[in-house]
């Protein structure tokens, strides 16, 4: 379970947060420059917020009042960015690879035919990003969070950069994702139609002089 209660000071207003999540998909949306990433980046360790705490299981990953704030990768958690932000210079298996520590090479080999295989990637495991369609990075980009089994999952705008068919396929994807791996699922979008991947919905709004913005509840499952 995920506990996010922050404020965070942001140049044109002060975002505050307040979420629960459990082992559910969780839909932040709310339009460009709304703080939407920024809460992504609190979560994850990217940004440290002002006040409030962050706790994913037993773990307290930033707590102002106890002066903690781990560091991104002691935290637990999978960041899955709009860019996908893979690495063009390595093949999709390096790609994928590329987070996995401490591990004996039979080990990662093992691990990585697994993941390869759960996302239907076998075949591209040589290839470079450049030659991937845009469906096929975001698999590969998932591949290589997945692989080091986070608690936690965070994806920022996956469907934005996809064609209305494409983004029909992806959003069912996720939500067998999800079913696979039982972990608490965080997604941002601005798009009203990913609304429906949430078994939370909570959105972006300003307060009536527009200097605060809230993630409010405004539906479930």
């Amino acid at each position: 379970m995920l506990k996010a209660k922050f404020v965070k000071k942001l140049p044109d207003f002060v975002l505050k947060v307040d979420l629960l999540v459990d082992k559910e998909i969780l839909v932040l949306i709310g339009p460009s420059g709304s703080g939407k990433t920024t809460v992504l980046e609190c979560i994850s360790g990217l940004q440290k917020p002002d006040s409030g705490e962050i706790i994913l299981g037993e773990k307290v990953l930033f707590s102002s009042s106890k002066r903690i704030n781990l560091p991104s990768y002691k935290r637990g958690i999978g960041y899955i960015f709009q860019e996908y932000a893979l690495f063009s210079h390595l093949t999709v298996k390096d790609n994928i690879l590329y987070g996995v520590k401490n591990l004996l090479k039979e080990e990662k080999k093992k691990q990585l035919n697994k993941i390869l295989k759960q996302f239907n990637i076998s075949h591209l495991a040589e290839r470079y990003p450049v030659q991937l369609s845009g469906g096929e990075r975001q698999r590969v980009a998932m591949a290589r969070t997945l692989i080091t089994k986070p608690h936690l999952l965070l994806l920022d705008e996956p469907l934005s950069a996809m064609d209305r068919k494409l983004r029909e396929r992806l959003r069912k994807e996720i939500k067998e994702l999800h079913k696979q791996w039982n972990i608490p699922f965080v997604l941002v979008t601005h798009c009203r139609c990913e609304a429906e991947l949430g078994d939370k919905v909570f959105k972006a709004e300003k307060d009536e002089d527009g200097g605060e913005i809230i993630m409010r509840f405004c539906q479930s499952a």
